[in-house]
């Protein structure tokens, strides 16, 4: 679902396809690392991944209020992922589409 909307609004495949090695990938701004990596951390609380040390690259690319808004939408994501994971629900990215038009 999410990819179809990066790819409508621009987002070049090249990108997409490089997300699971973002850290590695020289497609990727300061910025945008440092939104993945703090969406990460929250994530993957259980892995205990260096909460402080991430956020503190957060606050050096985004205001307290990017901060806030940030971190409510990778919580809002997270709850809606797990809602569906756990009802064993999926959405056809061409259902969708159609529902749209």
């Amino acid at each position: 679902m999410h990819t179809v909307a990066a790819r409508e609004a621009g987002e070049t495949a090249q990108r997409i396809d490089l997300l699971p090695a973002w850290r590695e990938a020289p497609c990727y701004t300061d910025r945008e690392r440092a939104a993945l990596a703090w969406t990460e951390a929250l994530t993957r609380l259980s892995e205990g991944h260096e909460r402080l040390e991430v956020y503190d690259a957060l606050a050096a690319e985004f205001s307290e209020e990017e901060r806030v808004n940030l971190t409510l939408m990778i919580n809002v994501i997270n709850g809606w992922n797990r809602i569906c994971v756990g009802f064993g629900l999926w959405l056809d990215p061409s259902l969708a589409a159609r529902r749209a038009a």
